[in-house]
């Protein structure tokens, strides 16, 4: 089968390259999925996960993509739930090898039906986004109507779903990012908004729960946000600072079947909505990952018409 393999850490995005690769076997309880579209995050070629195995064993050439979208096509041992023919859409394993390629192999519990009226190419960009959203508010932020919720990245693939589903959830939402996001983060719901380049972020203090997605010195500065009982939650890594009297969550995504139900209805229902930039063959995915301008929006890879 086609796929695009990455061989070399240092090397980044400029590294991947369109190879031919064995088509996988579905093992047991696993699910073979012909791939009609498939999300892609750059920052997985820094993961560990990428490289190795869970024994640490090297295994380049590695296919990267943990987002998916298609169709099952066969059934591993005692595999139950899917059937051969269904469409479905979800997240695979980070020690695999992933979904920039027409097969992959995944745990069938990583996968949920994708309705007939969502396009493959939107049911690749929900997974990790919409996971990694749903879980950090609900599960780990514990949000309630009522609430504050200060969004970083409110414009971008995760902050725009986090956004949405705090506003759907009662909460009051404020977001943060460039200057030039500050229209697209009240579209998607923000009520107001934070310009992290000429607004004082301290300014927006005392709120329920800061959601972050960026780390660093606005990691630090927004433990200082978080009212008594609050919670910072971050998907940036260990939290180099945290609430004087609140909590502080950082966490990895995992997959969920029946969170990626909720979140499909809520894109059939009109309530949610993703932000989609270019969409590129297989053959075109490696210069799709390398453009020569900023992209707004996630990069999927349609690898069938």
């Amino acid at each position: 089968m086609k796929a695009i393999v990455v061989t070399d850490e240092a090397a980044g995005t400029a590294g991947m390259m369109l190879a031919k690769r064995p088509q996988p076997e579905a093992a047991g309880n696993d699910v073979l999925v012909e791939v009609h579209a498939s999300g892609f995050t750059p920052g997985e070629l820094t993961w560990p996960s990428t490289w190795t195995d869970r024994l640490g064993r090297d295994r380049t050439p590695s296919i990267p993509g943990h987002e998916l979208a298609g169709v099952v096509s066969a059934l591993g041992y005692g595999t139950t739930g899917l059937s051969v023919g269904q469409r479905v859409f979800g997240l695979t394993d980070w020690t695999r090898d992933g979904t920039l390629a027409e097969y992959a192999a995944v745990e069938a519990r990583n996968l949920a039906p994708l309705p007939g009226d969502v396009d493959f190419t939107v049911g690749a960009s929900l997974p990790i986004s919409g996971l990694t959203a749903w879980q950090g508010l609900f599960e780990h932020g514990r949000v309630q109507a009522g609430q504050s919720v200060l969004v970083h990245g409110a414009a971008g693939g995760v902050g725009s779903i986090v956004t949405q589903l705090a506003r759907e959830a009662g909460a009051y939402v404020i977001g943060t990012g460039r200057a030039a996001d500050r229209q697209t983060a009240l579209d998607f719901g923000a009520q107001e908004f934070v310009d992290l380049e000429n607004d004082a972020l301290e300014d927006a203090g005392g709120v329920d729960l800061v959601f972050d997605v960026i780390g660093g010195d606005i990691g630090r500065r927004s433990a200082g946000l978080v009212r008594a009982g609050g919670t910072l939650v971050t998907i940036a890594g260990p939290p180099e600072a945290r609430p004087a009297d609140g909590r502080a969550v950082d966490f990895v995504v995992e997959a969920d079947r029946a969170q990626l139900k909720e979140i499909v209805q809520r894109v059939r229902d009109g309530r949610l909505r993703t932000v989609i930039g270019n969409v590129a063959t297989l053959e075109d995915a490696v210069a799709a990952f390398n453009p020569t301008e900023r992209v707004k929006g996630k990069t999927i890879i349609r690898v069938r018409p």
